[in-house]
């Protein structure tokens, strides 16, 4: 997922130190892009998600093992603007009070179904949709509208807008009245029809180093609750 990059990032680094021999490849975009890709035989080892919706389509599709899935990581939703601007939206509720654009993932995006079940749940979703909206292609356009100040307002993962401290000023955070979907990472074994036994074990070995302590220091420090 395009959340996991800088994590991600630090961990293959930090992974090269301990298996040399294996390269890593990351394609990070949104879990619903990339559950596409999958299903239309990307070749793919591991696929790690911003939400289970995905996970759970290729579990039964037959791409991914139940048993080789695992819930690792959780995340929360916040509504952010550009660092030190004004707006009259003091947090979800009142998010149609923006003067200008709002910054929403597209609904194939997890976060953007995080934020239209918010919606939802507070009963604003035809006067939010009525809206001028930017919708994004991921969670990463989105907060790139916003830091660059293109828009208002905009929704994103906490780890997202942690990553740009600077440029962005957190607004509100979602809590479990607006949000009761809990905003779970899991990471699983995708089937690869191309990849030999000593690719499969070395995606094994690679998912198994992702529950480690070592890999949990560093969703931590991006932000990250660690699950296991």
């Amino acid at each position: 997922a395009a959340s996991l990059s800088n994590a991600m990032d630090e961990i293959s680094a930090n992974y090269k130190s301990v298996q040399p021999n294996v390269d890593l490849v990351f394609n990070a975009g949104s879990s619903g892009k990339l559950q596409t890709q999958i299903e239309e035989g990307g070749a793919c080892d591991v696929f790690f998600s911003a939400a289970t919706k995905q996970m759970n389509a290729l579990v039964e599709g037959g791409y991914v093992q139940k048993a080789d899935v695992t819930d690792l990581l959780e995340n929360k939703v916040q509504l952010i603007k550009p660092a030190g601007t004004e707006t009259k939206v003091t947090g979800f509720e009142n998010i149609t009070d923006a003067a200008k654009t709002l910054a929403l993932a597209a609904d194939t995006v997890p976060v953007g179904q995080y934020a239209r079940e918010i919606f939802d749940n507070l009963g604003i979703t035809d006067q939010v949709m009525a809206m001028e909206i930017n919708e994004c292609e991921d969670v990463s356009a989105v907060l790139a509208a916003v830091s660059e100040g293109s828009n208002e307002v905009g929704i994103v993962y906490a780890t997202d807008a942690a990553s740009v401290a600077d440029k962005v000023d957190v607004i509100a955070t979602a809590n479990d009245t607006e949000l009761k979907s809990k905003v779970i990472y899991p990471v699983g074994l995708v089937k690869n029809t191309e990849a030999d036994d000593a690719e499969v074990a070395a995606a094994k070995a690679f998912v198994d180093y992702l529950k480690t302590p070592e890999a949990a220091a560093v969703f931590e420090k991006y932000g990250f609750s660690c699950i296991n």
